[in-house]
């Protein structure tokens, strides 16, 4: 190989010589096959003012580069050979700025530690997949899969998939209730795994107005059923005079479909922040048990007024009963007032698309209710049957659960029977970015976050302060434009505020403000309750300052 060298050198030699060399990249870790990677060899050309004892001298440089080069390139040929193997176990280890960061996409292995930092989406985004596959975040972002991404990554490359690691999942028993339970997207960030409840990070759920479906939160009590379209049945009970309808998927797409944008919340999202004031019963929800969608399907009072209901001068309730059920067969169930689900206005759904596509397993597949601007408690998943009732369902999750109560009731003291079931939800706002404990730098720092309220009340304010509330700034509001009592969804909001570079601290605060001037409380402890629901004071993020 040197005496090529020597060879290709000697023959074109001119009397004198110039150098002139390009740096040569260094093989990188697993040395890519991407053409754009390989070594650059330096070029000479030659001077008339130069000696050949110069010239020679150069000639043994390059022979000295050529054996590096030449063991340069028999590395990357041997590591393309046989790359060197990792377990997922292994992968799974490297989840950290501190014990690096290894992602895979496909079979391959890379350690992106060093390329965490210059995240164009930001570090927080990129850790979200540390340990594991890229797959799963570039199928909600698509523009990473582009070639010049993949030629970035391919730099990072440190090995492949052993091939012989398949790990399998735990083996459930044939018995388990919860075995059939559908795969879920890995960035959710889990608060119980059965039944299953989870949320987005922060850093994803304000990422666009429509919540993917993958990281949309998930509210499952139960087990989630598994339901054949081709059988599914929805059973409406009749009014007296009027006939019961037994409908199929098909029955439902003859009604007109209508479609709205509309924001689900969780009545314990937030709950975490009760938390710290004094213990509460209940999943510990940040602030992720909210998305947004875009839902399709029947409306519920088309399809109540083919069954005969008319709405009624006295009392009345819709129920609502769901195929996930508990062990002794008893199932989930909710209800609203008849008068809201008659409402052509209230556009109360039975929804069977999500974003435009078949309702998600976790969502309720096949069929869901979908209604805006209530708890989402109510909106019953995997709908089995629905009727009309002089009294509000008595469903546990309705007579003895999602009640708000007074901060000195306790639960030796708590009587659900005075309290009345939450239907509409208050005024809410929360931070998404930067995150609590995050460093900022000074100058300027972009904040964001989300408000909602419910009713269909319009979020018409955002007021954040970055000095705990004693000077305030107006956020932007983005989304769509909302309608007099018909805010179905939410509004994503974004401030730039300057940082002073002598600050050191920053404690970021928001407050929403809706159309009937409704605003959160300061504080959590005046309506801190046992369950933890309804938590919608103020926001409060803590970050420092680096210049």
């Amino acid at each position: 190989m040197l005496l090529r060298l020597y060879r290709t050198v000697v023959v074109g030699l001119p009397r004198a010589l110039r150098v002139k060399t390009t740096p040569s990249r260094l093989c990188i870790p697993a040395c890519s096959t991407n053409d754009s990677f390989r070594p650059q060899h330096p070029s000479l050309t030659f001077s008339d003012d130069n000696s050949r004892t110069q010239g020679w001298k150069v000639i043994g440089t390059l022979l000295g580069l050529g054996a590096v080069l030449a063991y340069h390139d028999f590395r990357c040929k041997a590591a393309q050979e046989s790359p060197r193997m990792y377990t997922k176990e292994e992968v799974r280890s490297h989840n950290s700025p501190e014990t690096r960061v290894w992602v895979t996409l496909g079979s391959e292995v890379f350690d992106v530690t060093e390329f965490v930092d210059l995240h164009p989406g930001g570090p927080s985004k990129l850790i979200l997949a540390a340990g594991g596959p890229l797959e799963p975040f570039w199928s909600l972002y698509a523009f990473h899969n582009q070639p010049h991404v993949r030629e970035l990554l391919a730099e990072y490359k440190i090995g492949e998939l052993n091939p012989e690691d398949e790990v399998s999942p735990p083996t459930l028993e044939a018995s388990d209730p919860y075995a059939d339970d559908p795969v879920r997207h890995p960035a959710l960030r889990i608060n119980s795994q059965r039944p299953f409840n989870a949320e987005p990070p922060p850093e994803l759920l304000t990422e666009n107005y429509i919540t993917p479906n993958p990281i949309f939160f998930t509210r499952n009590h139960l087990p989630v059923p598994s339901v054949d379209p081709d059988t599914y049945r929805l059973h409406v009970v009749g009014a007296p005079g009027g006939q019961s309808l037994s409908l199929s998927l098909d029955d439902l797409y003859k009604f007109p479909k209508h479609e709205i944008t509309v924001t689900l919340q969780c009545a314990g999202n937030r709950r975490s922040e009760m938390s710290e004031v004094k213990e509460v019963k209940g999943l510990e929800w940040r602030t992720g048990a909210i998305s947004t969608a875009r839902w399709a399907g029947a409306r519920l009072c088309d399809v109540l007024a083919q069954a005969g209901h008319r709405v009624r001068e006295t009392e009345a309730h819709v129920c609502f009963e769901g195929l996930d059920s508990d062990p002794t067969g008893t199932a989930y169930g909710a209800s609203i007032p008849l008068a809201r689900a008659m409402d052509p206005e209230a556009e109360v759904l039975l929804a069977y698309e999500m974003n435009g596509q078949p309702l998600p397993r976790d969502h309720g597949f096949p069929v869901r209710v979908v209604v805006p601007g209530v708890v989402g408690a109510r909106n019953v998943k995997w709908l089995a049957r629905v009727s009309v009732e002089s009294e509000e369902s008595h469903s546990h999750w309705q007579r003895r659960d999602y009640k708000g109560f007074s901060p000195s009731v306790d639960w030796d003291t708590v009587n659900f029977d005075l309290a009345p079931s939450i239907q509409e939800l208050p005024v809410q706002s929360a931070i998404t970015q930067p995150r609590d404990g995050a460093t900022v730098e000074s100058g300027e720092v972009t904040i964001k976050g989300y408000a909602w309220s419910g009713g269909g009340r319009a979020v018409i304010r955002v007021d954040v302060s970055v000095d705990g509330g004693l000077t305030w700034q107006e956020a932007e509001l983005e989304g769509e434009e909302q309608r007099p009592r018909k805010a179905w969804a939410w509004r994503i909001w974004q401030l730039k505020a300057r940082v002073p570079a002598e600050q050191k601290e920053l404690n970021i605060v928001c407050k929403a403000v809706d159309d009937s001037y409704n605003v959160q409380p300061d504080t959590v402890a005046p309506i801190w309750n046992l369950r933890g629901v309804l938590s919608n004071a103020w926001h409060r993020v803590h970050v420092r300052v680096v210049p």
